[in-house]
This record gives structure tokens, sequence and C-alpha cells, in this order.
């Protein structure tokens, strides 16, 4: 039986469907009573304990992909000397005499990714070739196989990365700039384009990144740059991308623009080719390489947001087109509300947006220092545990949480078969596989019909029956000596409740209980 996307996240509420496309009809016997049933939602999903959450675990929660426990991690990589890894939470306590100056170096720490160490993950990486290859060189892959491996790849960054909020913000550009990898050379080019320009920009400046992302093969792909040629004097532009460019990628929706804008926009952009694979003869590493065509571009004047571009300035048109619009106040308002959307609530409070929106201007789009802005905010400090976990996220805070390892090899990351490429698509949040150009959701709504699939995980995550992935039990029961309150502590960054106490501590499945809490579910 199939369901569409928008159907499953409309019935996902309901055994019947979860038990009709595979999902284990144990799981509502098992966990319902505890967890009220995926009908009580809404209201009881924002725990009046919230507030109580540690101010530590909150920064954890927000700029990572949730807090790790302890564990014991083998030096250069499964030698036989062992030693112990600090909890997250522990190692950001040691990093200052105060939870304040801790914070503060760890979000310094943060911002600066490519002086933390991740050669862990790197080893783990090692077994997908294609993430390193030429751009040219990709075309020799089937598609379905690069797919795999970069979704694959992104989830195992996401598990294992030192580089937490490096990996949190790939992801929000990622969805900002989205691509949807299986139309036409984008099943081939998106790893290009994730490599080149997401990663490579994803804490530097927007400028930089908004120029890398218009002249991305992909993105000419997906959007129909490539096709927007003027060859004769009657021809109209192809207003494709300059729609999303003002509509998405910089002014908003309500920026001010018109519909002459778009026009203009997509008059300056004219002229920009992908290489295909059918274009004569050439070597492979031409294959997917960006050329301006000037005998296909219209130079003539325009005039963009009451701007002039005048005439004859051939491809220097793209040039001043994303000054124009990275500059644009609108700009500044629509990425930071954007980026409070993410860390601080789904409705962010308008003096947070206009604080992050001056700090975004001001520094010329520096995204490192606008995101300091935006921690250093009183209302993100005061928003704890108000954020729902849209699917992707839930299951890797879950992997993080429990402290699980998954098997390095590639040999069954088929992503239609893998359990985790399997949870992925059936809750409708495979990376790179969003139709259209808004990306994934971040609000609580579309998620909120995934409920079931998320216990089915977290119960049978919490049994050791997922192919692939294990958790040390007895590791737990050593690091947990604390029973129900230190379980708590870790996995919600709080003391627990007196309900809790009581569930947690007589049921038999203590770690699956609170991993399909709806505490869990929130950061």
């Amino acid at each position: 039986m199939k369901f569409s996307r928008r159907q499953f996240l409309q019935l996902g509420g309901s055994t019947a469907l979860a038990t009709s496309v595979g999902c284990d009809s144990t799981i509502s016997e098992q966990l319902w009573p505890y967890t009220g049933g995926p009908h009580q939602v809404g209201s009881s999903f924002f725990s009046p304990s919230s507030e109580s959450i540690d101010l530590i675990s909150h920064h954890l929660n927000r700029l990572t992909f949730g807090p790790r426990p302890s564990a014991e991690i083998q030096k250069q990589f499964f030698q036989k000397t062992n030693e112990r890894r600090l909890s997250d939470y522990e190692r950001v306590s040691s990093l200052g005499e105060t939870t304040e100056e801790a914070i503060e170096a760890y979000i310094k720490e943060q911002l600066q990714p490519d002086k933390i160490d991740d050669s862990f993950c790197d080893f783990y990486l090692q077994c997908f070739e294609t993430l390193v290859l030429p751009r040219g060189e990709l075309f020799e892959y089937q598609e379905k196989l690069l797919l795999t491996e970069l979704t694959c790849a992104t989830l195992m960054r996401s598990v294992l990365s030192e580089r937490q909020l490096q990996e949190v913000m790939i992801q929000f550009w990622t969805d900002h700039f989205n691509i949807d990898q299986s139309k036409g050379d984008c099943r081939w080019l998106k790893a290009w384009d994730d490599r080149e320009v997401i990663r490579k920009h994803a804490l530097g400046k927007f400028p930089e990144l908004l120029r890398a992302s218009a002249l991305s093969p992909a993105m000419l792909w997906y959007l129909d740059g490539r096709k927007n040629v003027k060859e004769n004097q009657e021809d109209r532009p192809n207003e494709n991308y300059a729609r999303e460019l003002l509509e998405l990628h910089t002014l908003g929706v309500h920026g001010g623009y018109t519909q002459d804008d778009v026009e203009q926009v997509a008059r300056c952009l004219t002229g920009w080719r992908v290489q295909g694979r059918k274009s004569g003869n050439f070597y492979a590493s031409d294959i997917g390489k960006v050329g301006f065509r000037k005998d296909l571009h219209d130079d003539g004047e325009k005039k963009i947001l009451g701007r002039v571009v005048p005439a004859g300035l051939g491809k220097g048109d793209l040039d001043r087109v994303l000054d124009i619009v990275s500059q644009h106040p609108s700009t500044a308002k629509h990425i930071a509300t954007k980026l409070c959307m993410r860390f601080i609530a789904d409705e962010p409070p308008q003096d947070a947006v206009s604080t992050v929106a001056a700090s975004f201007q001001r520094s010329g789009g520096d995204i490192c220092r606008t995101l300091q802005t935006l921690f250093q905010t009183g209302q993100f400090q005061d928003n704890k545990g108000n954020k729902f976990k849209r699917p992707f996220n839930f299951l890797v805070s879950s992997l993080r949480a429990t402290g699980a390892t998954i098997n390095r090899t590639n040999d069954s990351w088929h992503l239609d078969r893998h359990p985790l490429g399997k949870y992925l698509l059936r809750m409708g949040d495979a990376p790179f596989q969003y139709p259209t150009p808004d990306g994934y959701p971040q609000e609580i709504s579309p998620w909120l019909g995934t409920l079931l699939w998320r216990w089915d995980f977290a119960l049978k995550l919490s049994q050791n029956e997922i192919k692939g992935i294990k958790i040390d039990k007895q590791q737990q029961q050593e690091e947990n000596v604390g029973g129900a309150d230190q379980l708590i502590a870790h996995f919600l960054g709080r003391r627990a409740t007196d309900a809790e106490q009581k569930t947690y501590g007589e049921s038999g499945n203590g770690l699956a209980l609170l991993l399909a809490s709806p505490a869990f579910q929130m950061c």
C-alpha cells in the first residue's frame, strides 16, 4: 500500500496506517500508556519542566544534534589502548570555571571547525569513495550509489562529527538552498554541490555562499538556470531561478520585490551554461563545468529594486545582482528569521529577529558573527525545550544519546534497504529528496504524523533490534548507577519529575520510554 508524503503526514497518527506500511503493531501496546498516544500532542509536548533544562544541556541540544554520553574510545582507531571520552556535558563544563565561561568557550570552539580534530569521523567516511571525487568523475558512477553514499555520509557526520555546529548549519543551508537530487544531472552533481558549496561556506560569509550556489552546476540544473538564454530578440528569460533567488534565497516572500524585479534579475542571469554529457568532444573533467556564453546573454540595461545595472557588463551582471540582493535589508531580516526559527522558536520573537538581522547586516553577512549574536540573546537563553525535532534530528539525537555504534562498512548502505534509510524514507525526511525549492520545514506541524515511526525506532533501538547498530547496555547500566534521575539528566537535561521517576523506574524498558517520550521529541 502506497501513501504520498502529504497523506502520510496527515494520517501518520493512526495505528492502522503504521501497521499497513510495516510499523511494528506492538509499539502502541508497549508505549502508548506512557506517552499518551499520538493524538495527545500540542500543548502536552511543551513540558512545564522545560524551563528547568540546564543551560549547558540547552546549548548542546540546539548547537548540536544532541549530547553524547561518556564512552570508551580506542586510540588511533581500533588499536588496543583505550581511553575514556568525557560526555559532551562533562567536556563543555570543563572549558571554563563558570557555566557562562564554559558555554562561551564551547561556542567559540564550534565556530572554528577547521581547528577541531575530526579524524575519527573522517576514518568512518573513508568507505564512501564518491565523496572526494572530482566533478566529472561522478558521472562514472550509478546515480543511486551517489545518493546513498551522500545520504549515509551525512548521517554518519551528524552522529560522529566533533564539528557539530558546522553539521547543524550544513543541514540549515542545505534546506535553504534546496536541491532535489532526483532531478536530471543533479543526481551526479549534488555530491559536488554539498562539498564545494554548502560545506565549504556553511560558517563563512553569506555573499560568498550565495555566489557559490548561484554558479553551482547542480543549482543551474535544478532551477533551470542553464536554460535561461537569449538567442533571439523576442526570447523571454527563464524566471525559475530568479524567482527563487528573491523569494527563498535572499529577500523572502514579503521582501518588497515585484514581478518586474524577477524579470530583470532573470535577464541579468542569462547565458550561464553547464557542460553536459552529450555536448561533443571534451575531457571527462569538463562534464558539469559551468561557463558563460556572451552570445546567449541579454546585455541591455536592467533595473533591479530601484538600482540600475548598466548595459555591457556581460557576466558581471551576476555579481551586480548578487551584491544588490545580498546587501538588501530584507535579506538580513529573512535570514535572521529563519535562523531564529531554527535556534529559538517556530514563531521567533521579533526583537530577537531584529537583533540578529542587524548583526547580519553590520557584518556583511558574516555567518559566525551572526550566530554569536543569536546565541547571546536572552530569547535564545530562555526558549528551552520548545523546538520539535524533525525525524532526521530525532533519529540522530537518539543514536548520539545512547552512544550507539554503527557498522562502518558500506556493504549494507542501500538507502531503501538499510534500517536508518528506511526510517527516514518512511518519515519523509530523507536528505536531498525534498521535491520543492523551499526545503524541509522547520516547524512542528508537518512532522506530528511521524510519531508512531519514532516510537517504533525507539523501541527497536533500545532492544538492539536494528541491524548494523548496537547499544552497549552494560556500559549504560554502569554509567547510570543513579537510576532514573541520571538517565533523565542525560537525555532531557534536567531533573526528573515525580511522574517520570515513577514511570521510568517501574518500566522494564525505561530507555525506550525516554526516547519515545514527548520531552525527548523536543530540544
